[in-house]
């Protein structure tokens, strides 16, 4: 039988960095309540929680560069938010976001969470960052989508746990 590893969500000791972008605040400020409160509802203290904010989604990897390479943290939480607009501009950014965060994660060997919603309209944005819109049907009622700060956060406690259990 096959050796076989899973992290569960689970409050691990250490220390918690979120980097979240400024740009399209109404909607990081959202993401970044549903990662804390995520956080702290499986056993991460505040004190062990640090956030810093950057300008914009591009900036995210070079906080969380300096950050993952300090070791000071068990994991960085990365959030921010991405609309589409008239030109390709989100594509770019997007791309060179994940592809930056995904090389951190590897490059320190330390959980590096992407919870940068990529959308194509701000109704999008509101709906993955907490907000309620309706479904289809005059009659149906309004519906949580969720908030993808939530989704990052339990990603983050998860894959610390797993982490933990690896082989060296």
């Amino acid at each position: 039988m096959p050796n076989t590893y899973q992290g569960t969500v689970a409050a691990p000791d250490g220390r918690f960095a979120i980097v979240v972008a400024r740009f399209n605040e109404t909607i990081t400020s959202r993401l970044l309540a549903g990662a804390i409160e995520t956080l702290t509802s499986n056993g991460v203290s505040h004190d062990a929680i640090d956030v810093a904010w950057v300008p914009g989604a591009f900036e995210i990897p070079t906080v969380a560069s300096r950050l993952a390479a300090g070791r000071k943290y068990v994991a960085v939480i990365c959030l921010g938010a991405v609309i589409r607009g008239e030109t390709t501009h989100d594509q770019h950014i997007n791309r060179a976001v994940g592809t930056a965060l995904a090389s951190l994660g590897a490059r320190h060997q330390l959980p590096v969470i992407f919870g940068v919603l990529t959308c194509n309209t701000l109704d999008q944005a509101i709906a993955r960052s907490g907000g309620r819109v309706a479904t289809s049907g005059k009659d149906v009622p309004e519906k949580q989508l969720g908030n993808k700060g939530v989704d990052a956060a339990k990603a983050a406690l998860e894959m610390v746990d797993l982490m933990a259990r690896l082989p060296a």
